[in-house]
């Protein structure tokens, strides 16, 4: 088997002007609206108004914390199972893709790099992530198109204080905590249709950024 290449994506501060096209900061949760899309139409009979697109949102927690070099996240906003899931909760990324299991159980050291495996989208809405405590996160995010390849991605700073919005069909694969752990209050489509790639699987390669901004 050829060995699995590592792909750095670029870091970038979070900003309405670097997130244009992938969505937007978000200073208040309660008032902030989800973006909601009307069932597409099967053939040239246009969907009645008014309808397909009466699912409205859903909200709950985004929890994330590291165990070791792996970094879990668990949506309480849905409530499904798929492939990419154990006992409810994802595995977002690693700290290290060694195997080196020595360094097991050592004291939390925030990582350099992480690493990601897997990403998706949400054809039915928009979803949003706001902190909770005031803590820098990352979000790695692509545009729309099922022709997606690992260097589409770019990887976006946030300082904590504000949350993110992202559009309908923007690659995304939740949220990146840099602590230990972190919480996030969550809002999307309840229909919450799911599209994923996996990197390893596909392109035999994972997606990489750094946690520090350069300069």
């Amino acid at each position: 088997m050829n060995e699995i290449k590592e792909i750095e994506i670029p870091l970038l501060e979070a900003t309405n002007e670097n997130l244009k096209g992938y969505g937007y900061l978000i200073d208040n949760y309660d008032e902030s609206d989800i973006e909601i899309v009307t069932w597409p139409k099967q053939g040239w009979r246009e969907i009645d108004e008014g309808t397909g697109n009466e699912g409205g949102i859903t909200q709950g927690s985004f929890e994330v914390w590291w165990d070791d070099k792996i970094l879990y996240g668990k949506n309480n906003a849905v409530q499904h199972k798929s492939e990419y899931e154990i006992d409810g909760k994802y595995i977002l990324g690693y700290s290290s893709l060694s195997q080196d299991e020595s360094k097991k159980n050592v004291p939390y050291v925030p990582p350099k790099k992480i690493y990601m495996w897997h990403a998706n989208y949400h054809p039915d809405g928009g979803q949003l992530f706001f902190p909770t405590q005031n803590k820098p996160f990352i979000s790695p995010l692509a545009l729309p198109g099922d022709d997606i390849k690992p260097e589409d991605f770019k990887a976006f700073y946030f300082d904590g204080k504000k949350g993110l919005y992202i559009h309908p069909g923007i690659w995304h694969e939740g949220v990146f905590s840099i602590n230990k752990k972190s919480s996030f209050k969550g809002k999307q489509g309840k229909v919450h249709a799911r599209v994923s790639i996996d990197f390893k699987r596909e392109f035999n390669k994972y997606i990489y950024f750094k946690t520090e901004l350069p300069g």
